[in-house]
């Protein structure tokens, strides 16, 4: 938890729900917040809300998007001055994604990033599991899929062919 979200007024946290339920335009069956793309919701004044976002990665196609998705809600809202900014640091990392949004990109048939751990040796494990018949014996078809987040793998044992976002 960072400084800012231990510092929120309960407008702003309203305000966080908010911005934090507008779907990401690329993979909507998560939320900004579920991906840990935002970041800050503030009150600059009356009516004046200032959003921070992150990427998943520099030069995101998807940040305008998110940018005028959030405009719209809160200006819905009430909220006649909305700025939305994105900050690069510190750099979006798979670890930002909640255990609701990795849940929800497996029920979607995207293999989600696997977690790194908190402390200790990073796993050196290359498997990964196929989203629709839970076998690690998958391969790579493409480094890049319909976004450049994503990979595309085939599952060896169903044969499916699968999303899998990968880690960052």
């Amino acid at each position: 938890m960072t400084a800012a979200m231990t510092r929120r007024t309960p407008v702003e946290q309203r305000l966080w729900e908010l911005a934090g339920s507008v779907l990401d335009p690329e993979l909507p069956m998560v939320t900004l917040a579920e991906l840990g793309i935002l970041r800050d919701v503030r009150l600059a004044g009356p009516g004046d809300v200032h959003v921070e976002i992150t990427p998943t990665y520099t030069g995101c196609p998807a940040v305008e998007a998110m940018s005028s998705d959030i405009e719209d809600v809160l200006h819905a809202e009430g909220l006649p001055q909305v700025t939305v900014s994105t900050v690069l640091a510190p750099a979006w990392s798979t670890d930002d994604i909640t255990a609701e949004g990795r849940r929800k990109l497996a029920e979607s048939g995207i293999a989600p990033p696997r977690p790194q751990p908190a402390d200790g040796p990073i796993p050196l494990t290359l498997a990964v599991r196929c989203p629709h018949c839970g076998s690690i014996e998958t391969e790579l078809l493409s480094r890049f899929s319909s976004t450049a987040c994503k990979a595309l793998r085939r599952c060896v044992s169903c044969r499916e062919p699968f999303d899998h976002f990968k880690e960052l």
